[in-house]
């Protein structure tokens, strides 16, 4: 959750100390330097908000605020949490400490070095004769389709990584597998590789276990789809775009994602 300030325009608060805006907090990381001031993110210790402000989701947020300060509260969000989960050395149980110069936690006692975890993760779009892939995840709001996705295993390319993702998932087999763009997500470490791909054989069978339905879907009568904080909903808008030349009619947009993690 992000602390906005209400008013007009919504605002992140900009303060030296975040006591002068009544918040206790419980872990602060320097994020980085912007326009020359150093910047840090703090965790507070939750309850109400201070007067004049109120706690958003960072996703029900995303234009609501301007670009800049959503990809550093996003940036914020990853290091905190990181920095929660790296407060102990997991070679020999030390408490860790700030390394210098990098961001960074080294161990005093073993000298053991750890850098933000950043989990990569593929996110495909299938297509075959006009119709695009869209699944429901067991995990997905209701009635919420969107494309597949998977993270990478050790000692795989992304291209494999889409390749046993698909089938497993699906039971299909696809070619021309393309890059498409990528995007951080501190939901709570991965980063989002973005492909398109061709359908090559196979028919639809579910694992049944991630994926509980998958359908091909025309560009003019999607289901429920992402919102447009997602580089999923980037790529299904670029299908409709490169199918229609106009958005897709009667396609219902996902506003919210629900309680933020």
């Amino acid at each position: 959750m992000l602390l906005i300030i209400n008013g007009e325009a919504l605002a992140v608060p900009l303060v030296k100390d975040s006591r002068d805006l009544g918040v206790d907090p419980v872990s602060e990381r320097f994020i980085g330097i912007l326009d020359g001031v150093p910047c840090y993110g703090v965790e507070a210790g939750g309850g109400e908000a201070p007067a004049g402000g109120s706690w958003h989701g960072l996703r029900s947020l995303y234009g609501r605020i301007d670009g800049l300060t959503h990809k550093i509260a996003m940036r914020a969000i990853h290091l905190l949490e990181w920095e929660k989960n790296e407060h102990y050395c997991g070679r020999c149980g030390s408490e860790t400490v700030n390394k210098a110069e990098v961001i960074a936690k080294e161990c005093p006692r073993c000298g053991h070095t750890v850098f933000p975890r950043i989990s990569p993760a593929v996110i495909v779009l299938v297509q075959k004769e006009g119709k695009v892939l869209l699944a429901r995840a067991t995990r997905f709001a209701e009635r919420m389709y969107s494309v597949l996705a998977g993270f990478v295993e050790p000692g795989e390319s992304l291209e494999e990584t889409v390749m046993r993702e698909i089938e497993e998932e699906v039971g299909i087999k696809v070619k021309n597998i393309r890059y498409f763009g990528s995007q951080p997500w501190p939901f709570p470490d991965s980063l989002m590789i973005a492909f398109t791909a061709d359908y090559e054989s196979g028919e639809i069978a579910i694992d049944g276990v991630e994926i509980e339905e998958a359908a091909w879907f025309d560009p003019d009568q999607l289901p429920r789809i992402p919102g447009r904080i997602s580089v999923a909903r980037k790529l299904i808008d670029w299908f409709v775009e490169a199918r229609m030349k106009k958005p897709a009619a009667g396609a219902v947009v996902e506003k919210s994602y629900g309680p933020d993690e």
